[in-house]
């Protein structure tokens, strides 16, 4: 069974399909990315980045150089497209996009981290075996089919995302339709539109229409009868987020996805009508098959406990943040905030306030105040900034937080010293004052 599953050929027009899509998403958004002004704002004119903690080694390049650095991923991007050094472009794509996400918390986004996981995905995938440079160049490795499993890791991956993503929004600010309404009032001022989206309606699609299509749309995309009205259903849900919310590639990348449901006889038919179909069903074990189990049950045990490590964290995920990143948690809250940095000389006792516009970007403010990891490490940074000029420190932060409208409520405890406080990766921080939200 578990062969016939993983292992039995299956015709490979959907994931040839998908990689000439992907490629071409990925330099849409590579490119998109210097022409919107997003690298300059966010990797080029902050005087430092928030990374992931622990990884202060991945810092963006000097000057002007990460422009070239999104341009070369951008080039990857097209050679990932049509084919040319597939293994070696798709291996450096991943690299430098994963690199740039976690260099950076700033614009975190959970469509960021799944490109993060295709782009892994991708780099273990025959997906250049049709259709590709590769292929004319060296027609010896053509093949018009591909082993099951290549279909099944994705359709897997999805389903994980979704469920969580219909999951996380099951708590009582999405429910009463608090966050759904507050989402629709940040786009009162979309012109057309913006109006329109105020009605009540809207409220409940972006609510209740977004926990059931999250939670059903990958059984409905699996069973036949199903198909099309999911599809079509897929097509609406996701060009009104593109429209609405702007969140990218995502809405597209999403809709490429269809073609690992659809019959394959039918993909070929639309896209590669010149490509011969396969339809032998034969099953072939390779030599990989135990290496490929082994790491595909590390990989989706990973990904099942990721999203839920948040219950075994004392506190709210809302507040806290901890456990939040890499977690499925999509447009579920609003919180809004204010901070003040106080610094005292350990040896002079003097007392400055510090100038956040001296140190931040205007979107880094918006963010320091909400964060408690990003507090605690601006407070080490601003350490290690007194530290080379000699003086040592300590740092009291006043950070007053809103969540989801509710009155504001003051985040940190501001008695601790947050420039020698710890940083606890997997359990609960402690100068973390309580939420008073429930669990």
């Amino acid at each position: 069974m578990l062969n016939r599953f993983l292992f039995k050929q299956i015709d490979n027009s959907a994931l040839i399909v998908f990689r000439i899509i992907f490629g071409l998403l990925c330099f849409l958004e590579s490119v998109g990315a210097i022409f919107t002004g997003w690298v300059k704002y966010t990797l080029i004119d902050p005087k430092f980045t928030f990374n992931f903690i622990g990884l202060d080694i991945l810092q963006p390049l000097p000057g002007n150089w990460m422009y070239a650095y999104y341009f070369i991923m951008g080039v990857f991007g097209l050679l990932i497209m049509v084919g040319y050094k597939y293994r070696l472009s798709i291996i450096a794509f991943t690299l430098m996009w994963t690199s740039t996400y976690l260099m950076q918390k700033a614009s975190y986004n959970n469509h960021y981290y799944l490109l993060c996981l295709l782009s892994i995905i991708m780099c273990c995938l025959p997906a250049n075996k049709y259709a590709s440079i590769d292929v004319k160049l060296k027609p010896s490795i053509k093949q018009i089919s591909m082993p099951s499993w290549c279909k099944w890791i994705f359709v897997i991956q999805l389903f994980i995302m979704y469920t969580y993503a219909a999951i996380a929004k099951l708590y009582p600010d999405w429910l009463n339709l608090t966050v759904p309404a507050q989402l629709m009032k940040g786009k009162m001022d979309y012109p057309i539109i913006g109006s329109l989206l105020q009605h009540q309606f809207f409220t409940y699609l972006v609510g209740y229409g977004g926990i059931l299509y999250d939670g059903l749309i990958i059984p409905l995309l699996l069973y036949k009868p199903t198909r099309k009205f999911a599809f079509w259903g897929s097509i609406f849900f996701h060009l009104f987020n593109s429209i609405v919310f702007g969140v990218g590639i995502f809405p597209y990348l999403a809709l490429a996805f269809s073609l690992f449901f659809f019959n394959s006889e039918t993909i070929k038919n639309i896209f590669l009508k010149r490509k011969q179909y396969y339809n032998q069903a034969e099953i072939k074990i390779l030599n990989y098959k135990p290496y490929l189990v082994t790491l595909a049950t590390i990989y989706f045990v990973i990904q099942i406990v990721l999203p839920i490590r948040h219950h075994f964290i004392e506190d709210n995920v809302l507040w806290t943040e901890e456990g939040h990143r890499l977690s499925w948690r999509m447009m579920l809250r609003s919180k809004s905030g204010y901070a003040n940095f106080k610094v005292v000389d350990k040896d002079t006792k003097k007392t400055t306030i510090v100038n956040l516009n001296n140190y931040l970007s205007k979107k880094q403010k918006r963010m320091i105040a909400t964060k408690p990891d990003v507090i605690w490490q601006f407070a080490q940074h601003l350490k290690q900034d007194y530290k080379s000029k000699g003086q040592d420190i300590e740092v009291y932060v006043t950070a007053k937080t809103s969540v989801n409208g509710r009155p504001f409520k003051t985040l940190i405890n501001p008695k601790v010293d947050m420039a020698n406080a710890r940083w606890e990766v997997f359990k609960h921080n402690n100068w973390i004052l309580p939420s008073q939200l429930d669990k």
